[in-house]
């Protein structure tokens, strides 16, 4: 299936051309049907002589319901441009087309209808002249037909047939964004949506989000075509039975997308293409999807804006929408989406330096170039705004990097490490908390990342692997001295006073790895816990507390802790008796 608008003129005969193709009836409102004037969006569908189905979205002409038609060309991918022959070129097809051109929609068939009224030719000639002066460029193929004598109507199926095989393939994989045409209730089933599924796929029983409220909704049927399915791909019209969702809640420009794969945003950074952004009014109305959305403009660059939304809508960098002015009733410009999440423009000279910016992109996703200006983003923040980070190595988690970033990071660790641990030489390795606040990152497993040899983490803590301050490893020496002779007799408190070795001092010596902390106040060599674990197997097994402390020549305020500590590590056992063993 594929899926296309009508536009054009009011009255050249478009809801007609629609009902004569499919035979059925796009005018929904009895007022629509007694007026002879579509008023609101009209959905029908015929099979091709390819046996592919195509379905409208048959749009009103007269200039009140401009708003109406751009909610059904808004997410369409191709266009049926009507004029009629005995009229030829009006003031609605000229702001038709300027919508198209707008949105950039580059594929369409051209009917001249009524050419049982009038020669088609002029209009025809007169048509596709202004069609080639925008996307949809020269090669728009055109079709004569009359909808009251069906003269016509084979070729312009043939043309439909050509138009879709033109079309390039959906992507089924990318994220869901639905924008809401209608809603309604159904008894019984309860609140209905509908809209044109350009990407991605439906299926019974999925969840979606409803954008803007956070709002988490599940899919409880779905049709297609007006025949239940239980799953459709894009591009196709659907209806949506939602649960769980009032009709109230949700309505015409509302868009149901993929939780978690769009930023919904309030504030937008965008290239115009149309008038001078200087020339543009303060207040525009921004058309995206099936939504218009009031917008307060913000010049930046010859080309470039920023828009203050009135409420925020799902957008991803490359989307295509529109700008209206309502009181001049024209459309000034298409816009392209350059940025979804624009840092804020605070400082003097910052809209300047932003334009300059913004005039290097061109909506095109970029996933290097969006790290070389955010420096650190979460891939899923990336894909978010549209951007696909396939291919980029993570640094840390789910966090990406700008390598020369990255790099100048790595570099300035090494010396904020350095310069703490000049400021604190009894213990110089940095927390990690504290070092995260130094380089301003907003998650410490960066920090623990950016740590390469000689730099080591460890405990929390950062190591430099800087050597203990002189006079600090001369009493560490004297201490390790004392061990060598005897190995298990744990110098007292009076003997590290006399030395200088405070408990700061006895924590750095241990966390250089020159002592063992078996409790407080209680160090031995590295070493010693292996050597206790030796000499204790040589005891009858079991062996009491007295047994152990004459055996590695200690008094009992060492043994005590040191048994404990051999207890944790399981390289000793305590009896119920209160005796100790090193086996099983």
């Amino acid at each position: 299936m594929w899926v296309v608008a009508t536009a054009g003129h009011v009255d050249h005969g478009k809801s007609t051309l629609v009902r004569a193709l499919t035979g059925m009836e796009p005018d929904r409102w009895a007022e629509e049907r007694r007026r002879g004037m579509t008023i609101d969006l009209g959905f029908a569908w015929t099979t091709l002589p390819s046996g592919s189905t195509v379905a409208f979205v048959d749009v009103p002409g007269h200039e009140r319901f401009v708003p109406n038609m751009l909610a059904g060309v808004g997410p369409v991918p191709a266009a049926m441009l009507v004029v009629a022959a005995d009229e030829g070129w009006m003031p609605q097809s000229a702001e038709h087309l300027a919508a198209l051109d707008a949105l950039d929609v580059r594929h369409a068939v051209l009917v001249v209808t009524r050419s049982d009224l009038a020669d088609p030719r002029p209009a025809t000639a007169q048509a596709l002249d202004r069609l080639a002066t925008t996307a949809l460029g020269s090669a728009v193929e055109a079709v004569a037909v009359s909808g009251a004598t069906g003269a016509g109507l084979d070729e312009l199926r043939a043309a439909l047939d050509r138009l879709g095989a033109a079309l390039p393939p959906p992507d089924h994989d990318a994220p869901v964004r639905l924008w809401v045409d209608r809603s309604f209730t159904v008894r019984g089933s309860g609140t209905v949506v509908t809209g044109t599924l350009g990407a991605g796929r439906l299926a019974a029983g999925a969840e979606l989000e409803l954008a803007g409220s956070g709002r988490t909704v599940r899919i409880r049927a779905l049709q297609s075509l007006g025949a239940p399915v239980s799953a459709v791909g894009a591009v196709a019209r659907v209806a949506v039975n939602l649960r769980g969702l009032d009709r109230d809640a949700v309505g015409r420009g509302d868009a149901l997308v993929t939780p978690g794969r769009f930023v919904v945003t309030g504030l937008v950074d965008v290239r115009v293409d149309g008038d001078p952004v200087a020339e543009l009014p303060a207040e525009v109305v921004l058309h995206v999807g099936s939504a218009a959305v009031p917008a307060r403009v913000r010049p930046l660059g010859t080309d470039t804006a920023r828009l203050r939304l009135a409420r925020p809508v799902p957008l991803h960098v490359g989307d295509r929408a529109l700008l209206r002015d309502p009181g001049r009733h024209r459309v000034p410009g298409g816009v392209t989406v350059l940025d979804v999440v624009p840092p804020e423009l605070r400082r003097r000279g910052a809209a300047a330096a932003r334009a300059a910016e913004l005039s290097e992109l061109d909506g095109r996703p970029d996933a290097a170039g969006e790290l070389r200006r955010r420096r650190l983003v979460r891939a899923l923040e990336l894909a978010r705004m549209g951007v696909p980070a396939d291919g980029v190595p993570a640094v840390a988690g789910d966090w990406l990097a700008d390598p020369e970033h990255w790099a100048a990071l790595r570099a300035r660790l090494g010396s904020e490490v350095d310069r703490y641990a000049v400021a604190h030489p009894v213990d110089p390795d940095v927390p990690v908390d504290a070092m995260r606040q130094r380089l301003g990152l907003p998650d410490r497993a960066l920090v623990e990342a950016l740590v390469a040899p000689p730099l080591t983490v460890r405990d929390g803590r950062i190591g430099s692997g800087r050597a203990l301050p002189e006079r600090l490893r001369t009493a560490v020496d004297a201490v390790r001295a004392d061990l060598r002779r005897e190995p298990f007799a744990a110098p007292d408190a009076r003997r590290l006073a006399e030395l200088g070795l405070g408990p700061k001092e006895v924590g750095a010596a241990v966390k250089a790895r020159l002592l063992l902390r078996v409790a407080d106040g209680v160090v031995l060599l590295p070493d010693a816990a292996d050597a206790a674990v030796r000499t204790l197997r040589a005891l009858p097994q079991p062996f009491t507390l007295s047994e152990a402390r004459q055996v590695l020549r200690t008094t009992r305020r060492v043994a005590v802790p040191l048994l404990e500590f051999l207890g944790r590590r399981g390289a000793t056992r305590q009896l119920a008796d209160g005796r100790h063993t090193t086996g099983p």
